[in-house]
C-alpha cells in the first residue's frame, strides 16, 4: 500500500482512522482506500450508500443518494453533509435507504427515504438533508425532550436508544414493537414492552429488531418475584407432587402475552391504553410453550367463548384472517403487501378485550376445546426411525400443552408432551433428576438408529466441550425443534438452569431430598459460578455488564428472531438460550442476526441462504455458534445483506478478518435497489442474486489481504459491501493497545474453559464432600467463588478494552488504571483463598476425586496449565492450575510498561501508566512471596505431630519460623522438658511435650535483654497474663527471632495478618511495633477477669486507654483503663439474674472501682446519683426509689459513708407525705432533725433508731404546740407542755399518738390577758432542736474542696487549686466535645474563657475586684467548674428541701439561715482562691484621688449619693447575685406562706383605697397641697400639652414612680430591690421639682404620705414578703446608709397600710 499523504492542516491524520472498503472474499479482491482529510471514527453502510463520521464531528455520505436533488456524477466520492455543520456529531447510522446522526447533546438528525416514516418526519416521501427529529416523552409533565445515545436503522424503521436506556421506534412494520396497528408511525414512540429495562444496545435488520438488555441487577433480584402472572392471573410457579419427589416448574405460559401460535392470529398485549409495563423482576415469559398453545382469541376479535371461532390452519401464503374481514386502517401499500405473509401485520387483532384480566375460566375452557379440536384434525406423520416428523410450519404442533390432550400420538411424543407439561421448560433440563436418559434408552434402544435415521434437518453431531450424549441433543431438537437448544456447552446450561431452579425464593425448602439425591450432585451449595452484578460491589457501575439478555421482534420468516420458528413477533421477546451467554454486542444483517459474547464467540441465526451464519446446521431459527477453528477469538462483527464480517485475534497481535456469506463477482451487475413496496419480489431477487454471485461459504474464510490493512479497530457491513477502519502503528502505541486487549480476551477464554472443564465437573463429583471434609469443602467453595469473581472481572475488563479499541483507542478510559484497586483486591483475595485451601491440604485431598474424574493421564489439565513436566503429580497440577491466574499480573505490568514507553517521560499519561505498572509488579512479587509462605507452612504441617495439628492448623495461618533446631529455649526450664516455639503470622505457639499454649501476636510485647549483665542472649516476652524469658543460642538467632516476632506483630496489628514477610525478608521495615496498640484478648488466668474479653487500647501488656471489657456472665465495662484497671470515665452494666434486668453505672472510676461522681441505676428501679469511693456510695448523693423517677415513692438526698446514709440528709417520703431533714447514721434517723407533713404538722427534736425519741417540739397547722418527751413517731410519752392557739396551755404527763386522743395528767392554765410578760415566755422558740445551718451539706462542700486539691476545708495551696480547676475544665470539655450536642456555642465560649487562670495574687483593687466578680459569675454558670458544680449541687439540695411538702412556713428561718451559711462557706472558698481578697466587711482601697471621700460604714455623715457598691467586701454582694436567682422560687414561696395573714390584710386595704380617684386619695393620705400635681403629661403628648388633673382622674399622679416601684417584684437580690426603691424616690423628687420649680429638701413628714400614695398605687401583691426578704438578706453594711433609710420608709408604709383606719 502506498504511504498516504498527510494533508497540510491535520498532522498525523494519515495514521488513525483509515477506511478500507471492498466486496466479497475472493483472492483477487483488493480493498479500496477512501482518502479523507481527517481520521474516520465510524462507518455505517446501507444497501447502496454509506455514511462516515470523522474526527471533529463532521459527516460524509457516499454511494447512491437518490434522495439528493442534485446527484453528483461521481457517486462514490464522499460528500460532506453541510446541513450538520456547527453540530458535533458523535454517532451515525445507516438503514437500507436512509441515514441518521446523533449529536453531542443527544439530538438526532434523519435524512433519506421516508415513504414508510422511517425518518420520523410526516408528509415527506424523501428527506434530502439531515433534519432534526425530537423524541418527546409525553408521560412526563411537562413533556420533555429525551436525549439519545445511539441510533439503528432498518429498511422501513428506525430505533433509538435514549440516555435513560429505553428504546424508541418509528417507521412501519411489526419490527417497531409498538402497541399500534396504524402505520407508518411518524412520531418516535417508546417501546413500552422494554420500559423499565436497562437497554444496552439496539440493532436493526431489514425487517426485524434486536435489543441487548442488562439483566436485573442484584438489587432488583432481591425483590420477591410476583407469584402470579400480571396479565392472566395464573400462578407463575407450579408444584407437581410425585410419589418420591416434587417437581417445581416456572414455565408459565401467558396466553395474553407476546408469543404467537403458528399460523394463528396474534393477540395484542392487553389494554394498550393502560400502557402496562412488565416489572423488571417478573420472570420472562417462557419461549418454550409458544408453538404448542394455540392463541386464545380468534383473529376477528370475537369473544373467545363463542363457538364459531375455530380458526382453520392457514397455508403459508394464505391470509391469516379467515373468519372475518380485517379492518386495515393503513394507506401504505407496503403494509398491505406484508399482510399476506403468515403472521404479518395483517394478523393483528382488531378488538382486544380492554381488560388486563379477561375471564380466566373462559380462556381455560376455550384453550381446552381448541386443543382438542386441532389435535383431532391432525394426522401423525412418522418416519421409519420412529420419530414424529417435523410438523409443517403452518400446522399446529402435536405436543399441545393442554393437560387434557387425548391424542393417539407415538409413544415418545406423548412422553415428551407429558414431560413438558409436568416439568416445564427449565426443569426439563435437569435430566438426571428425572432420569430421562434411562427412559430414553428404554424407549429407543438404539441410539445409533437415531443418528442415522433422523431427519435431514437435524445435525448429525453436536460440537461442544464435555461428553454430550447424542440422544439428549437429538431429543432436544426433536421436541418441536426445541428453541432454546444451543450447540454451546449444554452441560453448563443445564447447571445454570438447576442453579436457577434452586435459587427460586422460598422453593428450596420444598424440594425433596430424594430428588436432590437423584440429581446425583451435592448441589445445594452456595457457590455461584456466575456472580451477579459486578465482580466487586463498587465495580457494578464502572465495568460493562456481562449479565445480558437478547430481545428480538419483527418479521421472522427467515428465523431471524431466534425463537425457533418463522413467526413474526409484534413485541420484544427474550431469546432464552442467549441469557447466560454473556452477549456483549448484537448485530443485524438484512435477514440474519449475530450475537458476540464476552468469550469471543459468535452466535448466529436467521437466513443462511449464502452461508452467512458461518455454519451449515439447520434449523437456523435458533442461535448457534459460528464454526471457527480453535483459538480464533472474534471481537467485532458486521452484517450486510447476505454476508457477515468477523474481526478476530489471530496468532500475532495484528487482528485478522473472516468473511462468510455470498461471494460477489467482479463486474457482476448490482441488482437495483428494491423500491419500497415490492416486498413480494424479495425471495426471487435473492435467488437471482445468488445465481449471479457465484457461490457462498460453508464456514467463515480468512480474508487474505487483512494483514496489509494495519491494525483494524472495527468492521462494518451493509448491502454487499464491507468496510474496515484501521490505524498505523505509530510509536508502537496501537500495537500495545491491541496486545493488551488481545491478552485479556485470551486470558478470559482460558479462565472460562478452566471453569467449564475442570471446576464445574469437580464440584459435581459425588465423592467430593466425603473426600474433603466440611472445612476444606467450605474453603474450596470460597476459592471457587473467588475464581468466578476474578473470571467475571476479567470478562468485564476484556469487554471494556474491546470497546475502547472500537471507540477511542486512548489510555484515558483504561479501567485498569482508573480502578486499579478493584483488580488488585480481587487478585489478592483470590490468592489468599488459594493459599488457605492449600495450607489445609486441600489439593492433596482433591487428588483422589480428580484422578477418578480425569483418569490416570490428565492431558486436559496439563494442556490448560501449559505444563511441560514429564509426569507431574495430580496435586501439583491442581496447584499450578489454581495459581495460573496470578501469572497474568506480570502480563499487566509488562503491557502497561510497554504502553508507557510510547509517551514522553514527562507526560502525565506516562506517569499514570508507570504507576499502574509498578502497582501490578509489586502485587505480583507480593503474591509470589505469599505462595512461598504457603508452601513452607504446608510442608511444616506435614512434619508436625498430628495431635496438635488439628487444633493449630487454620486456613489463614502461615508459618514464619520455628525452633525445632533448639535455637530457642525457655529460661529456667527443667532438664527434660521439651519447649518448642513456633511463630505464625497471628500467634506465637509454645508447644511442650503434650500441651501447647497460643499467644496472639496482637497482645505480645518483646524486648531484648541486654547481654552485658547475663552473658546470655535473652528475649523478654510480655503477654497480658504471662511474662517469660527465652534464650537464643547465638546473637544471630537472637536478632533473627527478635526481628521476626516484631515484624509479625507489626503486621498482625496493621490488619495485614496474612501478608507476613517470611523470615529474613524486608529487613528495612521499621524496627519494632508500637508499645501502645489496639487489640482484643480473652483472659484465661486472672481471677478477677477469668474468661472475660477485653477489646481496646493496650500498653505494655496491660489494658490502657479506651476499651470494652465483657465477662461471660454478661457484665460489661466500657470506658477508660489505666494499668489494666478501670480508671477514668466509664459505663458498667451488670445483669441482675433474679429481676432479669441490668444494673447500670455511668461515671468515674479509679483503680478498678467506682470512684468520683456517677449515676447508678439499679435493676430494682432505684437510681443513685452522687459520689462513690472504693466502689461504694460515699460522699454526697441522691437516691430515688420506686418504679418511675418522676413519681418515685421516696427520694433521699444527703451524705453517705461507706454505702450507708450517715450525716445530714433530707428524706422525702412521698407515699406518706412526710419530709425529714436531719441527721442519719447507718441508714437510720439518728440525732436532731425536723419532720414536716403535707397536713402542716411540724416536728423538730431528737431521733433515735429511726424514731422520734427524746425531747421535741410539735406544732400543728393551727399553731397548737406540744413541747416535751416523745417515744415513737408522733407518739407523746412523758412530761410536756401543750399550748393552744389562743395561749391556753396544759402542763403535765402525756401519752398517746398525736391526732388520735391523748391521755393527759397535768394542770391547765389560762394566762391572764394583761400578763404580757408571761405571754412572751410561752411562745415556742423554733430552730433550737434542728441541725445548725453550718452543719448541713458538709459533704457537698468537702467534695468541692477535694476537687480543688485540699484534704480538708481551707488546707492546701491555692496555686494547686487553680491547676486542678484548669485540668478539670479541659478534660470535661474534651469529654463533651466528643458529643457536641451536649453543649451550646455560648457555653463553649464561656469554658474557653474559664480555662485561662485569672490573676489571683497581689493586692485587690477595685478593678481586680470587678474581674473577680465577673469570673465568679462565669464560673458558677457552668457545672464543669468546681464552683459551678458546687452551686448546682446546692441549688438541687435546697430545692429538694423546701419544695413540695417542704414548703412549710415554719421552715422559713431555717431556709434563710441556710442561704446565709452557703454564702459564708462559698466565700471561704473564694478567699482561698483569691487569698488577697479582704475578709467579710473588709475594705478595698479606692484609687488615691477619692481617699477623702471614704467614710466608715455606718458613720452618720455618710454622703447622700448612693454608696459606690463594692467598697466594702461582703459575701452577699459578691455571691447573692449568683445564688439567689436560682433559690428564689422556693424561698419566696416560704416568705409568702409566712406573711400570708399580714399580706391578706394589707391587700384588702390596698384594694379598698385604690377605688379612690387620685385627688381624694392624696387628700385622705394627708399629702400637702403643694405636692398635688395640677396637670400630668397627656397619654399621647403633643409638645408641651398637659392634661388637667380632674377630681375624677385615677392613676395619673406620680405614674412613673408607681411604674418603677412595681419592678421590685421582678428583681431577685436585696441590693437590686433596694436599687428599685431608690429609683422610685428619685422619680418622686423629679416630679415634685417640676411642680415647685425650685430646689428643696424632703422632710420625712412631707415625703412619707407621698411615698405611701405611690406604694398604694403600685399594688404590689406580696409586699410583706418582699420587705421580709430584703430585711433578712440585706447586706449589713447598707443598713445605716441611704438605702437603709429608704427601706425603713417602705417598711413603715407597709405597716401603715395594714393598720390604716378608713373613715
Amino acid at each position: 500500500m502506498e504511504p498516504q499523504r498527510k494533508s497540510s492542516g491535520e498532522d498525523g491524520s494519515g495514521e488513525r482512522g483509515l477506511l478500507h472498503s471492498w466486496k466479497g472474499y475472493s483472492y483477487s479482491v483488493t480493498p479500496e482506500k477512501l482518502l479523507l482529510s481527517r481520521p474516520v471514527l465510524q462507518v455505517a453502510l446501507g444497501t447502496r450508500h454509506g455514511v462516515l463520521l470523522v474526527e471533529g464531528g463532521q459527516v460524509y455520505s457516499f454511494g447512491e443518494l437518490p434522495w439528493k436533488q442534485s446527484q453528483a456524477a461521481e457517486p462514490s466520492k464522499p460528500a460532506l453533509e453541510s446541513a450538520l455543520s456547527g453540530q458535533r456529531v458523535v454517532a451515525v447510522a445507516a438503514g437500507s435507504f436512509h441515514s441518521g446522526a446523533v449529536t453531542e447533546d443527544g439530538g438526532i438528525h434523519m435524512w433519506g427515504e421516508n415513504s414508510a416514516g422511517q425518518c420520523g418526519l410526516s408528509g415527506l416521501s424523501a428527506v434530502p438533508n439531515p433534519t432534526p427529529v425530537a423524541l418527546v416523552d409525553a408521560d412526563a409533565s411537562p413533556p420533555q425532550t429525551v436525549p439519545v445515545l445511539e441510533l439503528a436503522c432498518g429498511e422501513q424503521h428506525t430505533l433509538a436508544l435514549s440516555a435513560q436506556r429505553e428504546a424508541w421506534a418509528w417507521g412501519s412494520g411489526c419490527q417497531l414493537g409498538l402497541l399500534t396497528t396504524a402505520f407508518p408511525v411518524w412520531k418516535p414512540q417508546k417501546v413500552e414492552h422494554l420500559a423499565g429495562k436497562h437497554v444496552l444496545q439496539v440493532a436493526c435488520g431489514a425487517s426485524h429488531s434486536l435489543a441487548l438488555v442488562r439483566c436485573p441487577g442484584r438489587q432488583e433480584a432481591h425483590r420477591p418475584p410476583p407469584d402470579k402472572c400480571r396479565q392472566c392471573n395464573q400462578l407463575l410457579y407450579t408444584m407437581t407432587d410425585k410419589e418420591d419427589h416434587v417437581i417445581i416448574s416456572d414455565s408459565h405460559y401467558c396466553p395474553l402475552g407476546v408469543e404467537l401460535a403458528e399460523g394463528e392470529g396474534r393477540l395484542d398485549a392487553p389494554a394498550s391504553s393502560l400502557g402496562l409495563r412488565t416489572p423488571t423482576s417478573e420472570p420472562n415469559l417462557s419461549s418454550h410453550a409458544s408453538t404448542s398453545t394455540p392463541a386464545p382469541l380468534a383473529p376477528d376479535g370475537t369473544d373467545p367463548t363463542s363457538d364459531h371461532s375455530h380458526p382453520q390452519a392457514s397455508e403459508p401464503g394464505g391470509s391469516a384472517a379467515t373468519n372475518g374481514e380485517l379492518p386495515v386502517s393503513d394507506p401504505d401499500p407496503s403494509a398491505q403487501t406484508d399482510s399476506g405473509q403468515p403472521g404479518g401485520s395483517g394478523g393483528l387483532v382488531a378488538g382486544v378485550k380492554n381488560s388486563p384480566y379477561p375471564d380466566e375460566q373462559a380462556v381455560k375452557d376455550y384453550l381446552k376445546r381448541l386443543s382438542d379440536h386441532t389435535l383431532a384434525e391432525q394426522t401423525t406423520k412418522t418416519t421409519p426411525g420412529g420419530i414424529p416428523a417435523l410438523p409443517h410450519p403452518a400446522d399446529p404442533l402435536p405436543g399441545s400443552s393442554s393437560p387434557a390432550s387425548t391424542h393417539p400420538s407415538s409413544g415418545l411424543n406423548s412422553l415428551v408432551a407429558s414431560c413438558a407439561t409436568a416439568v416445564g421448560e427449565r426443569v426439563a433440563s435437569t435430566y438426571e433428576a428425572l432420569s430421562l436418559k434411562k427412559m430414553m434408552n428404554f424407549y429407543l434402544p438404539s441410539a445409533a438408529a437415531l443418528g442415522s435415521g433422523g431427519q435431514p434437518g437435524l445435525p448429525g453431531a453436536v460440537p461442544g466441550p464435555g461428553e454430550v450424549t447424542k440422544e439428549r441433543v437429538l431429543l432436544e431438537d426433536s421436541v418441536q425443534t426445541k428453541k432454546s437448544s444451543s450447540t454451546g456447552d449444554i452441560r453448563e446450561e443445564e447447571a445454570e438452569c438447576l442453579r436457577r431452579r434452586l435459587s427460586l425464593p422460598g422453593l428450596l425448602s420444598q424440594v425433596s431430598p430424594r430428588l436432590l439425591r437423584k440429581a446425583g450432585r451435592p448441589r445445594v451449595r452456595a457457590v455461584a459460578l456466575t456472580p451477579l452484578g459486578g465482580g466487586v460491589p463498587e465495580a457494578q457501575e464502572v465495568l460493562p455488564s456481562l449479565q445480558t439478555e437478547v430481545w428480538s421482534w419483527g418479521q421472522g420468516e427467515h428465523g431471524q428472531l431466534g425463537h425457533g420458528d418463522n413467526l413474526p413477533r409484534l413485541q420484544p421477546l427474550c431469546i432464552k438460550c442467549l441469557s447466560n451467554k454473556e452477549v456483549v454486542r448484537v448485530v443485524a444483517g438484512a435477514h440474519h442476526s449475530l450475537a458476540l459474547t464476552a468469550q469471543s464467540q459468535v452466535f448466529s441465526w436467521g437466513s443462511n441462504s449464502s452461508g452467512q451464519l458461518g455454519h451449515m446446521e439447520s434449523p437456523s431459527t435458533v442461535p448457534r455458534l459460528t464454526k471457527l477453528s480453535e483459538g480464533i477469538r472474534v471481537w467485532d462483527v458486521g452484517a450486510g445483506q447476505s454476508h457477515t464480517l468477523l474481526l478476530a485475534d489471530g496468532d500475532c497481535i495484528q487482528p485478522i478478518l473472516y468473511y462468510s456469506g455470498q461471494q460477489v463477482k467482479e463486474g457482476a451487475p448490482e441488482s437495483r435497489p428494491r423500491e419500497p413496496g415490492q416486498g413480494d419480489k424479495k425471495e426471487e431477487e435473492e435467488e437471482q442474486e445468488e445465481e449471479q454471485a457465484g457461490g457462498y461459504t460453508q464456514q467463515p474464510v480468512l480474508l487474505p489481504f487483512c494483514m496489509n490493512l494495519g491494525y483494524v479497530s472495527g468492521v462494518f457491513a451493509g448491502g454487499q459491501r464491507c468496510a474496515a477502519l484501521s490505524d498505523r502503528n505509530v510509536m508502537g502505541f496501537i500495537a500495545s493497545l491491541h496486545e493488551l486487549a488481545s491478552a485479556e480476551r485470551k486470558f478470559y477464554c482460558k479462565l472460562c474453559s478452566i471453569k467449564a472443564q475442570i471446576i464445574r465437573p469437580l464440584l459435581d463429583l459425588e465423592s467430593l464432600s466425603s473426600a474433603l471434609g466440611q472445612t476444606s469443602l467450605g474453603l474450596l467453595q470460597a476459592l471457587v467463588s473467588r475464581f468466578s469473581l476474578l473470571c467475571h472481572l476479567t470478562g468485564q475488563h476484556s469487554a471494556s478494552l474491546t470497546a475502547n479499541l472500537r471507540r477511542g483507542r486512548d489510555v484515558k478510559g483504561l479501567l485498569i488504571l482508573d480502578h486499579a484497586h478493584i483488580f488488585l483486591d480481587s487478585y489478592q483475595e483470590y490468592c489468599n483463598s488459594v493459599g488457605n485451601f492449600q495450607v489445609m491440604g486441600g489439593f492433596q485431598a482433591l487428588t483422589k476425586p480428580s484422578l477418578d474424574f480425569f483418569g490416570k493421564s490428565p492431558e486436559l489439565l496439563q494442556r490448560l496449565v501449559e505444563c511441560s513436566e514429564e509426569s507431574p503429580s495430580m496435586a501439583d497440577l491442581l496447584v499450578a492450575l489454581f495459581y495460573l491466574p496470578v501469572r497474568h499480573l506480570t502480563d499487566y505490568g509488562r503491557l502497561l510498561l510497554k504502553l508507557a514507553t510510547c509517551f514522553e517521560v514527562s507526560s502525565s499519561d506516562y506517569q499514570r501508566l508507570h504507576d499502574g505498572c509498578s502497582k501490578f509488579e509489586t502485587l505480583a512479587l507480593q503474591l509470589k512471596r505469599k505462595r512461598k509462605e504457603v508452601d513452607y507452612t504446608y510442608h511444616f504441617w506435614k512434619s508436625f505431630p498430628g495431635k496438635m495439628t488439628d487444633s493449630l492448623r487454620k486456613p489463614h495461618r502461615r508459618l514464619v519460623c520455628e525452633s525445632s533446631n533448639k535455637a530457642l529455649t525457655l529460661h529456667n526450664a527443667g532438664r527434660f522438658s521439651v519447649n518448642w516455639f513456633i511463630l505464625f503470622n497471628d500467634a506465637l505457639v509454645h508447644a511442650q511435650f503434650s500441651t501447647h499454649h497460643v499467644f496472639p501476636l496482637a497482645t505480645l510485647w518483646v524486648e531484648p535483654i541486654p547481654e552485658e549483665n547475663t552473658g546470655q542472649y535473652g528475649l523478654k516476652l510480655v503477654s497480658p497474663e504471662e511474662t517469660f524469658t527465652l534464650l537464643a543460642c547465638s546473637p544471630m538467632e537472637k536478632s533473627k527471632w527478635l526481628r521476626s516476632i516484631n515484624q509479625a506483630v507489626d503486621q498482625a496489628l496493621s490488619g495485614a495478618g496474612q501478608e507476613t514477610a517470611s523470615v529474613g525478608s524486608g529487613a528495612g521495615q521499621k524496627a519494632e511495633p508500637p508499645i501502645s496498640r489496639t487489640a482484643s484478648y480473652s483472659f484465661y488466668k486472672d481471677i478477677r477477669l477469668k474468661e472475660a474479653t477485653y477489646e481496646g487500647r493496650w500498653m505494655a501488656g496491660k489494658p490502657n486507654g479506651r476499651g470494652v471489657l465483657k465477662w461471660p456472665d454478661g457484665r460489661i465495662y466500657t470506658g477508660t483503663f489505666k494499668n489494666g484497671l478501670e480508671d477514668g470515665f466509664g459505663e458498667y452494666i451488670a445483669p441482675n439474674k433474679t429481676l432479669n434486668k441490668n444494673d447500670h453505672y455511668l461515671g468515674q472510676w479509679k483503680e478498678g472501682k467506682m470512684h468520683g461522681s456517677g449515676t447508678y441505676r439499679y435493676a430494682s428501679g432505684e437510681i443513685y446519683e452522687g459520689s462513690f469511693q472504693d466502689g461504694v456510695r460515699h460522699g454526697h448523693g441522691m437516691l430515688r426509689s420506686g418504679k418511675l423517677n418522676s413519681s418515685s415513692p421516696s427520694v433521699f438526698i444527703g451524705q453517705w459513708l461507706h454505702d450507708k446514709k450517715t450525716g445530714y440528709g433530707v428524706f422525702d417520703d412521698i407515699t406518706k407525705g412526710e419530709k425529714y431533714m436531719g441527721m442519719w447514721q447507718d441508714h437510720l434517723r439518728q440525732g436532731t432533725g425536723v419532720i414536716v407533713t403535707q397536713f402542716g404538722l411540724y416536728y423538730e427534736g431528737a431521733f433515735k433508731d429511726n424514731k422520734m425519741t427524746g425531747t421535741g417540739v410539735l406544732l400543728s397547722e393551727d399553731d397548737t404546740t406540744y413541747e416535751g418527751e416523745f417515744s415513737e413517731d408522733w407518739t407523746l410519752s412523758g412530761k410536756g407542755v401543750l399550748t393552744m392557739a389562743n395561749g391556753d396551755y396544759l402542763e403535765g404527763s402525756f401519752a398517746g399518738e398525736w391526732g388520735s386522743g391523748l391521755k393527759v395528767t397535768g394542770s391547765y392554765f389560762k394566762p391572764n390577758l394583761y400578763d404580757a410578760d408571761k405571754d412572751k415566755t410561752r411562745a415556742v422558740k423554733l430552730g433550737r432542736l434542728c441541725v445548725r445551718a453550718e452543719d448541713k451539706w458538709q459533704a457537698v462542700f468537702e467534695e468541692c474542696w477535694r476537687q480543688l486539691g485540699c484534704e480538708a476545708t481551707g488546707h492546701g495551696e491555692s496555686w494547686r487549686a487553680w491547676e486542678n480547676i484548669a485540668v478539670a475544665i479541659t478534660t470535661r470539655r474534651q469529654h463533651i466535645q466528643d458529643s457536641p450536642e451536649l453543649m451550646s456555642r455560648s457555653h463553649s465560649r464561656t469554658l474557653e474563657s474559664l480555662e485561662i487562670i485569672p490573676q489571683h495574687a497581689g493586692p485587690v483593687t477595685m478593678e481586680r475586684y470587678h474581674t473577680v466578680r465577673l469570673y465568679l459569675i462565669k464560673a458558677c454558670d457552668t457545672p464543669l467548674h468546681p464552683l459551678g458544680r458546687l452551686v448546682e449541687s446546692l441549688v438541687a439540695v435546697y430545692r429538694m428541701t423546701y419544695v413540695g411538702v417542704g414548703a412549710n412556713r415554719r421552715l422559713l428561718p431555717q431556709a434563710v439561715n441556710e442561704i446565709k451559711s452557703y454564702l459564708n462557706r462559698i466565700f471561704q472558698i473564694v478567699r482561698f482562691l483569691f487569698p488577697d481578697l479582704p475578709e467579710e466587711g473588709g475594705l478595698i482601697p479606692e484609687p488615691s484621688t477619692q481617699l477623702q471621700d471614704k467614710s466608715e460604714p455606718g458613720s452618720t455623715d455618710a454622703p447622700l449619693d448612693s454608696p459606690k457598691p463594692g467598697r466594702v467586701v461582703s459575701s452577699s454582694a459578691l455571691l447573692l447575685p449568683v445564688l439567689l436567682p436560682r433559690l428564689y422560687p422556693p424561698l419566696f414561696t416560704l416568705y409568702a406562706l409566712d406573711k400570708e395573714k399580714e399580706d391578706d390584710l394589707y391587700w384588702e386595704c390596698v384594694l379598698r383605697l385604690n377605688k379612690q380617684p387620685d385627688l381624694a386619695l392624696l387628700a385622705f393620705l394627708g399629702v400637702q397641697q403643694k405636692f398635688w400635681p395640677i396637670s400630668t403629661p397627656a397619654s399621647r403628648p403633643v409638645l408641651g400639652e398637659k392634661q388637667q388633673v380632674l377630681s375624677s382622674t385615677k392613676d395619673a399622679c406620680f405614674a412613673s414612680a408607681v411604674e418603677t416601684l412595681q419592678q421590685i417584684s421582678t428583681t431577685f437580690t436585696p441590693s437590686d430591690k433596694l436599687q428599685v426603691i431608690q429609683m422610685t424616690f428619685e422619680d418622686i423628687t423629679q416630679e415634685v421639682l417640676v411642680l415647685l420649680k425650685e430646689d428643696f429638701l424632703w422632710s420625712m413628714d412631707d415625703l412619707f404620705p407621698v411615698f405611701l400614695y405611690v406604694v398604694l398605687r403600685a399594688r404590689i401583691r406580696n409586699l410583706g414578703s418582699e420587705v421580709s426578704l430584703i430585711e433578712d438578706l440585706m447586706d449589713p453594711c447598707v443598713q445605716h446608709g441611704e438605702h437603709g433609710i429608704m427601706f425603713t420608709t417602705l417598711k413603715a408604709c407597709y405597716y401603715q397600710i395594714q393598720h390604716e383606719k378608713i373613715t
